[in-house]
């Protein structure tokens, strides 16, 4: 499929969106001469940061999108490197940290996934993983009933996005059930001030929507994004400024 990732749209709410990069890299612990892989490291600012913090030995940021990478390249050089990876299907092995912000979603079978990350991890080593687990949010349901409406459904061959993300307690039953024998699991919510409920479009327009926006004909997304419009319009308050509440899940566990 086509790379829909836009840099500059999901750059918009970069400084909301980093609130809980910063939060699941505060529960890493450090340790000198650190080999660190990032998947899912979308233009690459953050794997920067997570490097220089971490003052690791190696880093590799890992992405499927040419566009993001592009972007990325500019934070390359020395120690950190970006190269472009499916993360669906990505293995690796020996690294002291497996790091992954706002990026597993997008894959499915969470409890087979953490099993290959599991695998990647160097005996003593971290796993740290941030998932979005907004999928009940008026936001989200308007997407997928959207999808569901004529001619979309057509179009979509009856797709309709969900999400894969598991509750917490499945989480730490998974990560107790590979052998960690340290973890911490939390459901968050972060609250985030914007201009005006067409704000929260402009936020998904960055993330969920790409995903349809591959799948559909490019003259008929913008009636996609334009229904999605009314849709939210009937779900969300038209309040100034309006609060957008989105629940996160941080993970965290040593080998």
């Amino acid at each position: 499929m086509a790379d829909v990732w836009n840099p500059e749209q999901y750059a918009r709410f970069q400084r909301e969106r980093s609130h809980a990069f910063f939060d699941l890299a505060g529960l890493v612990q450090w340790r000198p001469a650190m080999r660190v892989v990032d998947l899912g490291c979308g233009t690459g600012e953050l794997t920067r940061v997570l490097h220089e913090r971490l003052a690791a030995r190696e880093t590799v940021g890992v992405d499927s999108s040419p566009a993001m990478l592009e972007r990325a390249g500019a934070h390359a050089g020395g120690d950190l490197r970006f190269e472009r990876g499916d993360i669906a299907t990505w293995e690796g092995a020996g690294y002291d940290l497996v790091f992954s912000n706002a990026a597993l979603h997008w894959v499915e079978g969470h409890e087979a996934l953490l099993g290959r990350l599991r695998a990647a991890v160097a005996p003593g080593g971290q796993l740290a993983v941030q998932v979005p687990a907004n999928h009940e949010h008026p936001s989200q349901l308007a997407a997928q009933d959207v999808a569901r409406e004529t001619p979309f459904a057509d179009a979509l061959g009856g797709y309709v996005r969900v999400s894969p993300v598991l509750g917490p307690a499945a989480y730490a039953e998974a990560l107790f059930g590979l052998g960690f024998r340290e973890q911490h699991v939390q459901l968050r919510v972060y609250g985030h001030v914007l201009a005006s409920r067409d704000d929260v479009l402009e936020w998904l327009k960055g993330t969920t929507l790409t995903d349809y926006q591959r799948r559909l004909p490019p003259a008929l997304y913008p009636q996609f994004v334009e229904r999605y419009r009314a849709r939210l319009s009937e779900r969300l308050p038209d309040t100034r400024p309006y609060f957008f509440t989105f629940q996160r899940l941080l993970l965290w566990a040593m080998g």
